[in-house]
């Protein structure tokens, strides 16, 4: 069975609306940071959460800006590129996911997309203690600087084989590196991996990720 909730995070001063996924026997909660100005709504990362929950995955999508943060954002951009504040909201996040009751003992991923990934590895980066892998689709994880080679967590990048730009930048970002990290080209598919077939193997490459990291500490397991 899946358990769907409407949650309220707070961060501050400020607070968001997510959806939190539950499946039985849940292995692992993975938190979605986007960007670009993209939200909890976002169609790809909500196919994406759903694989992930048939793999025994919780997942939480929450909007990292408030709706008047939005309103700004799609005037200017410049928020979307706040790595610092997209970083400290899903800290926010994880810090709140680590005091509900469904969620505490739940070992903790990262999936980012765009600047959400450069914001993933900022936050992994500072709670290395807690999140246990991290896997950025179509992501600038070059946008997270300085704390690239503090990244304990093992990651994930994967990028279209046409989306050339950001190739060349999720190596450089790789090549500093520290911790375990593989690069996955997905030939063919462009940045949004619209093409047939990009998104599902996006969604398979995450999942098989994120279980193999995430679930190594289990304490509960389907049959128990």
């Amino acid at each position: 069975m899946m358990r769907l909730n409407e949650v309220r995070i707070s961060a501050g001063s400020v607070s968001f609306e997510g959806n939190l996924s539950l499946p039985d026997y849940a292995i692992a909660l993975v938190l979605f940071a986007h960007g670009s100005g993209s939200s909890r709504h976002s169609p790809r990362n909500q196919f994406v959460a759903r694989v992930l929950n048939n793999s025994g995955l919780a997942t939480l999508l929450f909007d990292l800006l408030t709706p008047e943060e939005e309103a700004i954002d799609a005037r200017t951009a410049e928020l979307r590129f706040n790595i610092k504040l997209l970083a400290e909201r899903l800290v926010h996040a994880t810090n709140w996911a680590k005091r509900q009751q469904q969620t505490r003992n739940l070992r903790i991923g990262y999936f980012g997309s765009s600047t959400g990934g450069a914001a993933a590895l900022v936050a992994a980066a500072e709670l290395a203690q807690q999140v246990g892998a991290v896997v950025s689709r179509g992501g600038r994880p070059d946008l997270a600087g300085a704390a690239l080679p503090k990244v304990q967590a093992p990651t994930l990048l994967i990028v279209g084989g046409e989306d050339d730009i950001v190739i060349e930048l999720n190596e450089e970002a790789r090549d500093h590196m520290r911790c375990k990290v593989k690069l996955e080209i997905i030939p063919g598919a462009t940045h949004l991996f619209e093409e047939p077939g990009a998104l599902e193997q996006v969604a398979k490459l995450a999942s098989s990720w994120l279980v193999d990291h995430l679930g190594e500490k289990q304490t509960l397991g389907r049959n128990d």
